[in-house]
């Protein structure tokens, strides 16, 4: 059995418009949702950026079934990992135990504005690890002081603790980062439906746990007009991560992708309204052996069509094929 999310995308849509949208996505039948954690949009034409710990907040509250996890959080350079562990703790009461932390090593796009450089992957990943490491010591209860190679620890403590700390998701896109994901994590995270991924984590401790996929759509009952809404906003997903965790503005991005064709993006991300079309693009994220894949509808002002479809065809046709 596959179970089907919903993304609550922070670079695509206002505050008020992503609680609406995810309210409605628990409506339409969604197992879950995630949550981007940005401060830039990967493009201009995306337009938007709020804070996705307030919208969390806030979805909470407005929402009593779906589960919520962030999508991924980054817990080295704009927040420091004892605030991570805080923000998470607070998300998982007010949820009622609905909420997994995702977290990941993070890109230059949304972290380069605190200052300080963008280090190799290498210091990256030790960052990362300390992190995770200071997160873990915090959600156990009592008092925590660290002394480390990049954090510091005075003394934290966390007032508010739920009685079941919040799941530990850990993105992966390499051998390193699933060997911290296998030792670390309570579930894995991938934007690619590569088996390889998930067989790495399995080596490195990661067998029986949750593996969680992500994968764009376009729906429109106008293919055309699905295809150039996907190229507009989202030519810069095919890049691949090695790319995409380098580059620090959206214009970067704009550069990047300016010869990528709306044919290009067609070929790799499903448009249009043919249900069909969806379940073949999900199928290599279940064959691969991911149990839950959240999909990105592209496009803010188009969620409300896209949910209403996909509680009356896509969500059906997807729970036929799967599961």
């Amino acid at each position: 059995m596959v179970q089907i999310g919903y993304t609550m995308m922070t670079e695509q849509a206002g505050p008020r418009e992503l609680v609406d949208h995810v309210v409605r996505a628990e409506e339409a039948g969604f197992d879950f949702s995630v949550t981007s954690d940005h401060y830039f949009p990967w493009l201009r034409s995306q337009g938007h950026s709020p804070y996705a710990w307030a919208v969390l907040g806030a979805a909470a509250q407005a929402t009593s079934r779906i589960p919520l996890m962030t999508y991924v959080t980054c817990p080295t350079f704009r927040y420091h990992p004892a605030v991570v562990a805080q923000k998470a703790a607070t998300v998982q009461l007010l949820s009622e135990g609905r909420f997994r932390l995702g977290l990941g090593s993070g890109e230059n796009l949304n972290e380069h504005v605190v200052g300080g450089g963008w280090p190799s992957v290498d210091v990256r990943h030790e960052m990362f690890e300390e992190a995770v490491e200071i997160i873990r010591a915090l959600f156990k209860g009592g008092h925590v002081n660290h002394r480390g190679t990049h954090f510091d620890v005075e003394s934290a403590r966390l007032w508010d603790l739920p009685d079941e700390a919040p799941p530990i998701g850990i993105a992966v896109s390499g051998e390193r980062s699933c060997e911290l994901a296998g030792r670390l994590g309570d579930l894995v995270i991938a934007t690619e439906p590569k088996a390889g991924l998930l067989e790495a984590f399995d080596r490195h401790g990661g067998e029986g746990k949750p593996r969680v996929g992500q994968l764009p759509v376009c729906y429109d009952p106008d293919r055309d007009t699905a295809i150039k809404r996907a190229h507009s906003q989202f030519r810069w997903f095919g890049s691949g991560w090695k790319v995409n965790s380098e580059l620090p503005h959206p214009d970067s991005f704009e550069a990047a992708t300016q010869f990528v064709t709306p044919d290009d993006v067609a070929d790799s991300i499903p448009c249009g309204d043919d249900p069909d079309a969806f379940v073949e693009a999900v199928r290599p994220y279940a064959e691969a052996g991911f149990t839950e894949i959240a999909l990105v509808q592209i496009g803010g002002e188009s969620q409300p069509a896209y949910l209403d479809w996909s509680e009356k065809t896509l969500l059906p046709a997807l729970r036929d094929a799967f599961g």
